[in-house]
C-alpha cells in the first residue's frame, strides 16, 4: 500500500462528492464540504490517492474559526470532516491525513485546532478535551477536543468563544 497526501484539486470534486456520501450514513458531511467551500472558510483539504490505482481513498478538511483567548483572536481551525474509502479503513490513511493535516497547519501558524470525535482516535495527534474546556461553543462536552500547535503553547487568558464557520450551524438541517 503506498499513498499520496496532496491538497484537493478542482479535479478532485466528484470523487471526493461521492467518498463523503458513501462514507456518512446522510449527505450532511458532503454539503459541509461544499458549503465551507463556497462559503470561502475551508483552509486546508487534502486528499489520500492509492499510488497503484490513483483512486481519491481518503480526505480531511480544516475550516476556519473564530477563537479568541483573553479577549485577543487566536489563529484556529476546525477538523470535519475526515473520511477513507470502506476498503481502506484500519489501515492508516486516516492517520496520516490528521497528522499531514497539523503539520502543514502548524507551518502556517495556526495555534489551536478543534475536533469532535473519539478521544481515543484524536488523542494520539494531541488533542485532549482538557484544552477545549472552557471555551464557548454549543459542542463543548468529552467529545470537543483541542489540539495545541506551535510547539504545545496556548496563549494566556480567560477562554472566550470558540465559533466553528455558519456552516456547521446547518449541519444538523442536512441530515
Amino acid at each position: 500500500m503506498t499513498i499520496t497526501i496532496r491538497p484537493a484539486q478542482g479535479a478532485d470534486v466528484a470523487a471526493l462528492d461521492a467518498l463523503l456520501v458513501a462514507s456518512f450514513p446522510a449527505p450532511a458531511e458532503a454539503a459541509l464540504v461544499r458549503d465551507l467551500c463556497v462559503e470561502g472558510d475551508m483552509v486546508l483539504m487534502l486528499v489520500a490517492i492509492d499510488e497503484a490505482t490513483d483512486a481519491l481513498i481518503g480526505a480531511i478538511a480544516f475550516s476556519r474559526m473564530a477563537v479568541e483567548i483573553g479577549g485577543k483572536p487566536i489563529n484556529s481551525v476546525a477538523l470535519a470532516p475526515i473520511a477513507v474509502a470502506r476498503e481502506w479503513r484500519q489501515q492508516g490513511v486516516g492517520e496520516a491525513l490528521v497528522a499531514a493535516g497539523l503539520e502543514r497547519l502548524e507551518k502556517e501558524g495556526v495555534v489551536l485546532c478543534f475536533a469532535l470525535g473519539d478521544p481515543a482516535f484524536y488523542g494520539r495527534f494531541g488533542f485532549a478535551a482538557d484544552v477545549a474546556n472552557g471555551f464557548n461553543s454549543p459542542y463543548a462536552g468529552e467529545y470537543f477536543l483541542a489540539a495545541p500547535l506551535q510547539g504545545g503553547l496556548i496563549p494566556c487568558g480567560v477562554r472566550g468563544a470558540a465559533t466553528h464557520a455558519p456552516a456547521f450551524a446547518r449541519l444538523g438541517d442536512a441530515a
